[in-house]
């Protein structure tokens, strides 16, 4: 099974951006995680493959979504995108692949813009709140997810 893990605009800049707001830990260490958990979670020997990537580019981030639609399940992190945009939104609708958005902060405890996301109605779920515990709960609900699907 191949996911995508997308991480948007400023997660670059994790471990030093504002960590008290997303923690202290960088962007590589996340996806040396979610790699080891793909291990994990794989019923064979690389069962769930991921590929991670970060752009702060709007366009990069849809792209991706477009390329790849013989992925099984995305786990996006849309970052500032969540709130603004109306194309990435509607790439994941077009293409139809699961999508799990999360988020390393509480984006609902946080300032009023940050409460709506224009992605989530177009995802299966939406994680948030729960540092780089989202990212692997996200992974692991998109693997279930898809497994249920395929044994449906």
């Amino acid at each position: 099974m191949r996911i995508q893990v997308l991480h948007g605009p400023n997660l670059n800049l994790l471990g030093t951006r504002e960590p008290d707001v997303y923690g202290s830990r960088d962007l590589a260490s996340i996806d040396r995680m979610l790699v080891d958990l793909a291990r994990e979670l794989s019923a064979a020997p690389g069962e769930v493959e991921l590929v991670c990537r970060q752009s702060n580019h709007e366009g990069a981030l849809i792209d991706w979504i477009h390329e790849d639609p013989a992925a099984d399940g995305i786990v996006m992190n849309p970052g500032g995108y969540t709130h603004t945009s109306v194309a990435i939104r509607d790439a994941i609708a077009a293409t139809e692949i699961p999508t799990i958005e999360v988020h390393l902060s509480n984006v609902h405890a946080r300032e009023p813009f940050r409460r709506r996301s224009l992605i989530a109605p177009v995802c299966v779920g939406t994680i948030a709140g729960l540092g780089a515990s989202s990212y692997a709960l996200g992974l692991r609900a998109i693997v279930e997810y898809v497994r249920a699907r395929r044994n449906a």
